[in-house]
């Protein structure tokens, strides 16, 4: 669940434009955006979406359908867009074992690569809300940041998309609470 929750905030705020750390950020073009994210899967998850020939379009869209999902009105809300990019995605679980670790569950996609992708984070997603609580991801609360989170601390008390935006809100309220 952690891996997925990464990778699906990773992925979100490497392709959406919006504000980053107080500042506005513009994503690279899509095949930027392809390289910087598959540096961040493991071998055979990054040589698949390789083979694929418009996987960079794909996790451009697949990006922005997450952010939807973020950036819902509300949890319902939310749930609802989850729920379609699971189905959509056709995501099934199995078991898989990885190299010296035990048997675990996966829920990839049925389709490309990208669907495959889209289906294990979806799923992973959902499962962050099933097993953590409703609250666990969201928008940065940072002063001109709309960068994504998800919280997987044990006390939930995650607000910010980066030790950056918490330390930049910190000083500010600091900095209020002194004037």
């Amino acid at each position: 669940m952690r891996r997925q929750a990464d990778l699906l905030a990773t992925l979100v705020n490497l392709a959406a434009p919006g504000r980053s750390q107080g500042s506005p950020y513009t994503p690279p073009p899509a095949g930027e955006v392809m390289a910087l994210f598959t540096a961040e899967l493991s071998g055979h998850h990054a040589t698949a979406l390789r083979a694929v020939p418009h996987a960079a379009a794909g996790l451009t869209d697949l990006a922005a359908d997450f952010r939807e999902v973020f950036t819902a009105p509300d949890l319902a809300a939310s749930v609802e867009l989850l729920n379609a990019l699971i189905a959509r995605c056709h995501a099934l679980p199995y078991l898989t074992r990885d190299t010296g670790q035990p048997y675990h569950l996966h829920f990839h996609g049925a389709g490309d690569a990208v669907a495959a992708l889209g289906g294990e984070l979806a799923t992973g997603l959902a499962l962050v809300v099933d097993s953590l609580g409703e609250d666990r991801f969201g928008l940065c609360q940072a002063h001109a940041c709309d960068r994504v989170y998800i919280d997987l601390t044990r006390n939930g008390s995650r607000r910010f998309c980066s030790t950056g935006c918490s330390s930049r809100a910190k000083t500010a309220a600091y900095r209020a609470r002194r004037a």
